[in-house]
């Protein structure tokens, strides 16, 4: 499967968000990343309901939501109303993780478990073969523009070494400082998925930043 791309909304221009929107959907980009946050589990607020909303009237791809808050079972059915194809709910804020992550998949969207830095992947193991997808983050979660966690690389790699014994089809979605200087090696390491702020909204030209973003390979490890 060739590699996804998903540019973060969270580093869109809310002043022209229909703009930035429409740039994506015409764009190489796969999926469109929504950061929920709210201000308990992460040092910072973001937007609900509405906004994200306001992002599904005008996308023409998929939302992959990600969930950065606590009791997020409280909301789950809510964010599969609003649009969302894939919700992601952090094993650090989920008390009964598997209830959870069933509830997401009766509410119709696919289900990911994302992991903060310092959290082993091995603590996955027991529900790693009802996971859709698993998300890294390559940063401390809650601020965008931050540096890319080198440790990030070690973690794909022992992750997809237990995914192919439970769940080959596992997608692993990469979180925080990516940019067109480490996508090459994280694609060797495993990822699949790559969720991009400011390092695609800060570019020149970010239709030609996210174009070369899709065409990067573990060999092709030019910059930009």
């Amino acid at each position: 499967m060739k590699h996804l791309i998903a540019p973060s909304v969270l580093s869109a221009d809310f002043a022209n968000l229909q703009r930035d929107i429409e740039m994506i959907n015409s764009s190489d980009a796969d999926w469109f990343h929504v950061d929920i946050m709210d201000g308990v589990f992460v040092p910072n607020i973001s937007f609900g309901f509405p906004v994200m909303k306001a992002v599904k009237k005008h996308a023409k791809k998929p939302l992959d939501v990600h969930l950065m808050i606590v009791n997020p079972d409280l909301y789950i059915e809510q964010f599969a109303e609003a649009g969302a194809n894939s919700i992601t709910v952090h094993y650090e804020a989920c008390v009964h993780l598997d209830r959870t992550v069933q509830v997401i998949h009766k509410a119709g969207a696919k289900a990911c478990v994302a992991l903060n830095p310092h959290t082993p992947v091995e603590l996955l193991i027991d529900i790693l073969p009802v996971l859709d997808m698993v998300l890294i983050m390559s940063v401390n979660p809650g601020f965008g523009g931050q540096q890319f966690i080198p440790n990030t690389l070690l973690k794909i790699r022992r992750l997809k070494a237990m995914a192919a014994i439970v769940n080959p089809g596992l997608l692993i979605e990469v979180d925080g400082g990516v940019s067109i200087h480490n996508l090459g090696d994280l694609l060797a390491a495993g990822a699949d998925v790559f969720v991009a702020g400011n390092a695609i909204f800060g570019a020149e030209s970010p239709l030609e930043m996210i174009t070369a973003m899709k065409c990067e390979s573990v060999s092709s490890l030019n910059s930009i």
